[in-house]
């Protein structure tokens, strides 16, 4: 009995002995799995860093592409595109002008009123696009737009009617690659955003949109086609004198701004009466040595439908941010298995994760994050997270918006370098900068936000960032295209003269 005993004892304890080394080895193997992701966050953090030195190196950049971009076409990155506007609306504008805001698969038309007491009066509605339409004949789409451009002037009120023996006026903003040819004429280059309709690449859009409108009997003058960037020019200009540049930071990002037209060497025509032309940058295709950009951006732009192209945006916009922090995810999911053995399925989606969810994730404010562990599951369908866990997937949100903010700030500076507002100059007036923003990003992902006016204020110093004003211009693009079909009115100089 006693040796059965002893032998059972020992049994039992060699068992234990191997439960407790299971438990360790167990133990040491999860411990060198975190490692192994702590040391992935690390190592992404320190090639995401953007320091005041490089910010500057890329405003320089920036600011020598400007001058490439201006000096010839193809000459740069970045397209410096000369839309055509030398007159930017100054607020003493009257009458009623229409818009026509296309951009996507829904469009907006708008009325508006101006030199009201309460300066603008505005109708709209806006249109979804029928699928079909998206990849049919050019000219059933535009007889779409005309058609409902129609109906929309069809509910004009009494105190919305324009002066007897004149001829309604529109702003047209085509968002769309368009090479202008003139203040209302450009030649579409190609379609992007799920369009395809092949027939009207290299047309001229204003006039497919004229013998659209006179097919169902509108009479109206197409008299400014511009961008969504350069219309929220316009509009933040109409409100405030001192706006000298637009950036949309949303979806997708872009920039425009007021140059002087004899810093433009490749303009031909003569210098416009204003002596002032504004420049749509189409900022993000700049791509500069000084971007610290990643493995995971690279991935991205070789997967992407313009590998090499947009490098710039990749990096600040909307579409893409979600992107990034999705792709770091994978990898420590794929190397340090980082959510259990296996690799969530959802987490190998392209773009499964949007901004808007990972801007939720960042603004996370419970104790526990919840937020991030409901987005988790209805997203990624990966539950059971730890608090730990969820406190680093925070970590890179705050590492990739961070860089996006950062990376604005310095095209801004750019801007300003190229046009002089960068510094104060002594036994100068100072003059006040207001930058124009709109877009979901900016507007929505405060975090963002914040990381972007706070890295102005480092670039720029106390002195001139109080002279540099970044303010919220939203639905600029709209309204903006309004105002400048009144700023390019044909009967512009019969009312200013009357």
């Amino acid at each position: 009995m006693g040796k059965v005993a002893v032998a059972a004892a020992v049994v039992g304890t060699a068992a234990v002995t191997a439960a407790v080394v299971l438990v360790v080895r167990h133990r040491m193997q999860n411990s060198g799995k975190w490692a192994k992701a702590m040391d992935i966050v690390k190592e992404f953090e320190e090639k995401c860093a953007t320091p005041v030195s490089k910010l500057r190196q890329v405003a320089d950049a920036m600011t020598v592409e400007m001058h490439a971009g201006l000096a010839s076409d193809g000459g740069s990155k970045l397209k410096m595109l000369i839309s055509y506007v030398d007159n930017l609306p100054t607020g003493d504008e009257t009458g009623v002008f229409y818009a026509l805001d296309l951009g996507g698969t829904n469009f907006r038309v708008l009325r508006v009123k101006l030199g009201e007491v309460d300066n603008v009066k505005k109708e709209f509605e806006e249109v979804s696009i029928p699928p079909n339409l998206m990849i049919g004949k050019c000219e059933d789409l535009f007889d779409f737009i005309a058609g409902e451009l129609a109906k929309f002037v069809a509910t004009e009120g009494e105190n919305m009617q324009i002066p007897a023996g004149t001829q309604r006026e529109l702003g047209f903003t085509f968002s769309f690659p368009v090479k202008q040819s003139s203040i209302a004429g450009g030649t579409l280059v190609r379609w992007t955003k799920g369009f395809n309709i092949e027939d009207a690449v290299g047309q001229d859009i204003v006039e497919e949109l004229t013998k659209a409108m006179e097919r169902v009997g509108l009479d109206m003058r197409v008299s400014a086609l511009v961008n969504d960037t350069v219309g929220t020019l316009a509009g933040g200009r109409y409100s405030d004198p001192d706006v000298i540049a637009a950036v949309i930071l949303g979806t997708g990002t872009n920039a425009a701004y007021v140059e002087r037209a004899n810093a433009i060497p490749k303009w031909q025509g003569l210098l416009p009466k204003s002596g002032e032309m504004v420049i749509n940058m189409e900022w993000g295709n700049f791509r500069s040595s000084h971007l610290p950009l990643t493995e995971y951006d690279e991935n991205l732009d070789s997967d992407s439908l313009n590998p090499g192209e947009q490098i710039y945006e990749k990096m600040i916009s909307g579409m893409y941010l979600g992107e990034v922090v999705r792709l770091v995810l994978l990898k420590m999911a794929v190397e340090a298995e980082f959510f259990g053995d296996t690799v969530p399925s959802k987490l190998e989606k392209p773009f499964v994760l949007r901004t808007p969810d990972m801007s939720a994730m960042h603004h996370d404010a419970t104790q526990d994050l919840r937020v991030v562990a409901t987005k988790l599951k209805d997203i990624l369908e990966i539950s059971n997270t730890s608090l730990k866990m969820r406190k680093v997937i925070v970590e890179l949100c705050e590492i990739v918006a961070t860089r996006g903010a950062r990376l604005s700030a310095a095209g801004i500076l750019g801007i300003l370098k190229k046009i002089g507002r960068d510094t104060v100059k002594e036994g100068e007036e100072t003059q006040k900068s207001v930058i124009a923003m709109d877009g979901g990003l900016f507007e929505h992902y405060t975090k963002f936000k914040n990381a972007m006016q706070n890295t102005m204020n480092e670039l720029l110093g106390e002195e001139v960032s109080k002279n540099i004003i970044i303010k919220l211009s939203n639905d600029g693009s709209g309204l903006g295209a309004a105002l400048l079909a009144a700023s390019h009115s044909q009967y512009r100089e019969y009312t200013e003269s009357t």
